[in-house]
């Protein structure tokens, strides 16, 4: 590893390193979902509620795809940032040689599983006959034949950011993301193909395939000082690799997996009270996403920082980090709840100009951002538990979120309120979680005391 990254690592004011690292990778989060909502807004303006809620209901395959993200992506760069911490740079080689082509198979057989079963995937996502095939269209081209490149894209992000290229990472993502939305209106809207939702699935597709041509360029030129590695010679099943990855990637997997059954149960919650409700409710999801990628941004962005510091056991290092996203995050977070709470039928109409969607969205969006405070501490207590290798931890709170909290929550509150007490499952989950993630957080640190603190 060069010396200005050596110095981001263990030299660079917290603050200017944190923003190094995070800044990127939050505007490649927020870039990604502008992309999405443009999926939304195009689809929108054929003023077409299947064609809307097509892309709604399609959302969890595509969520899915973070389950192999997040195996290879979040488990091998958790461990190559902790081997670079040691200087052992023959287990960064191989780690991510491992989680590149694991990554490569598992896209492949994800998309064959698909097609073999798509009929019996249609009726488990909650689509009717209404519905069926404008949504059979969408995942045509972002699942059938898109699995693969939209997978290798954020995993080899993943890996590029580990060694502190926050920056490259980031412009390889936007790179697929704004050629996206260059396309989405050419091959949605009825002056161009008028492909509607499939054109939208189309779109994505040719855009994750740019996004993996820029990562394959990029590893190519910087051949000589990265510490990335997808030589075929250099993946191997050794031991300490595979239990080093998947000790972080399976819980990570995991946790993306339950949000998918989440999301698959609202969904078919929603979609028995009709279309109009489906296409409010994906409106509302993907507005929220705003505010959620940017915890996230944050979240993944100092994962490298935290790994590097505490595989090197700087200890006072790592706790600035923490405590400086918690003072940067959360009063962003409080002021963006209050703004969607009163301007949600504003945002909703911005979408689609119907008075049923934008009723129900102005009642989903209300719901949803109560929870956003809570959530940003969430990401934050999962992204450290994946940063030092405390994987059981991170499965721990992925299975209270979903299993324990939010899933039963939604049977409770559509009994109780039906369709419109959905959107604050969420909310009642992430408080709770709030609760254990800073309790988790300070008996990190109260372990840490009681080991000497090493100079990096």
């Amino acid at each position: 590893m060069d010396d200005k990254k050596t110095m981001l690592f263990e030299q660079m004011p917290v603050p200017k390193a944190v923003m190094q690292l995070a800044v990127p990778t939050v505007l490649s989060s927020l870039v990604m979902v502008i992309y999405n909502l443009a999926d939304t807004y195009f689809v929108g303006m054929m003023n077409n509620p299947i064609q809307n809620a097509a892309v709604t209901l399609a959302a969890p395959v595509l969520l899915a795809f973070n389950a192999v993200n997040n195996l290879f992506g979040v488990g091998s760069s958790s461990m190559m940032s902790r081997a670079l911490g040691r200087k052992d740079y023959e287990a960064v080689h191989r780690s991510s040689a491992f989680g590149f082509y694991c990554a490569l198979f598992c896209g492949i057989i994800f998309s064959l599983l698909c097609i073999v079963f798509r009929k019996q995937l249609l009726v488990l996502l909650g689509a009717d006959v209404n519905t069926a095939a404008a949504t059979e269209g969408y995942l045509k081209w972002t699942v059938f034949f898109g699995a693969a490149p939209a997978i290798l894209n954020v995993v080899m992000a993943y890996m590029v950011r580990s060694e502190g290229a926050s920056l490259h990472a980031s412009i390889g993502t936007m790179s697929g993301c704004l050629l996206n939305m260059v396309l989405d209106p050419i091959f949605i809207l009825p002056w161009g193909l008028n492909m509607g939702a499939a054109g939208a699935g189309l779109a994505t597709f040719l855009s994750n395939c740019v996004a993996c041509l820029y990562f394959f360029v990029l590893l190519y030129v910087r051949r000589k000082s990265t510490s990335v590695c997808i030589l075929p010679k250099k993946f191997s099943l050794q031991k300490a690799i595979v239990l080093g990855v998947c000790g972080v990637g399976i819980p990570a997997s995991i946790q993306n997996l339950l949000n998918v059954t989440g999301m698959t149960i609202l969904n078919n919650f929603t979609s028995s009270y009709g279309a109009d409700a489906v296409a409010a409710m994906g409106i509302a999801q993907k507005v929220n996403m705003v505010p959620l990628q940017v915890a996230m941004g944050f979240s993944q962005g100092i994962m490298p920082l935290i790994s590097y510091n505490f595989a090197c056991g700087n200890q006072k290092r790592m706790k600035e980090t923490i405590f400086f996203t918690i003072k940067t995050l959360l009063p962003f977070m409080l002021a963006v709840a209050v703004f969607y709470y009163f301007g949600a039928g504003v945002l909703t109409e911005a979408f689609m100009d119907n008075e049923n969607i934008i009723a129900y969205g102005t009642r989903f969006l209300r719901g949803f951002c109560l929870g956003l405070p809570f959530i940003c501490l969430d990401f934050l207590a999962v992204g450290v538990f994946q940063a030092v290798g405390m994987g059981r931890a991170a499965l721990a709170f992925a299975v209270l979120r979903k299993i324990v909290l939010e899933i039963p929550a939604l049977y409770v509150l559509n009994h109780l309120f039906p369709l419109y007490g959905l959107s604050y499952a969420q909310c009642i989950a992430e408080s709770v979680l709030a609760s254990a993630a800073v309790w988790m957080l300070f008996r990190i640190f109260k372990k840490m005391q009681k080991v000497p603190e090493r100079k990096a």
